[in-house]
């Protein structure tokens, strides 16, 4: 669990060998590692986590499946695919660096979370930018530039 720093606990029971063998197919291809475990060892687990995570433990009743990934939505998007086709898997509880989500009705919170690599990349774009219009002024001359600073007065006044 601290290896990957994100995981889902899912409720799998009931569906047939054929399915499960389809989700294992799917993880493998989204790089996401699914795991069956007892609801014991999975607790055990938890408490070793830093941070509180106690919130986890109502889901921990009946078939608990676990998925891993890296990437913190992976096992989401994964979940709401299947679920176009069967009522399963059913999200009971989730991990997201130190943060707990319970509940199947997360499950779409969970789709819009952006990763880690999405949000340093918005974070470059963002501090790109006002460089760029910086650099694009300075080689387009003067009269742009009067512009920029004229702009930058009213602003502030």
């Amino acid at each position: 669990m601290q290896e990957f720093g994100n995981f889902y606990i899912a409720d799998t029971s009931s569906l047939s060998v054929e399915q499960i063998n389809n989700i294992r197919r799917k993880c493998f291809e989204g790089d996401i590692v699914m795991k069956v475990a007892k609801n014991s060892l999975i607790r055990k687990a938890i408490e070793g986590l830093d941070g509180d995570a106690s919130e986890i433990y109502e889901a921990l009743k009946g078939s608990s499946s676990l998925l891993f990934s890296k990437t913190a939505n992976a096992p989401a998007k994964l979940i709401k695919t299947l679920r176009k086709t069967s009522d399963k898997p059913v999200l009971k509880a989730a991990y997201i660096d130190s943060s707990v989500y319970v509940g199947d009705d997360q499950l779409n919170n969970l789709v819009s979370l952006k990763s880690r690599e999405e949000l340093i990349g918005d974070i470059i774009g963002l501090l790109q930018s006002p460089a760029k219009n910086v650099l694009s002024a300075l080689q387009s001359g003067g009269s742009k530039i009067a512009g920029i600073v004229k702009t930058l007065q009213e602003r502030e006044g």
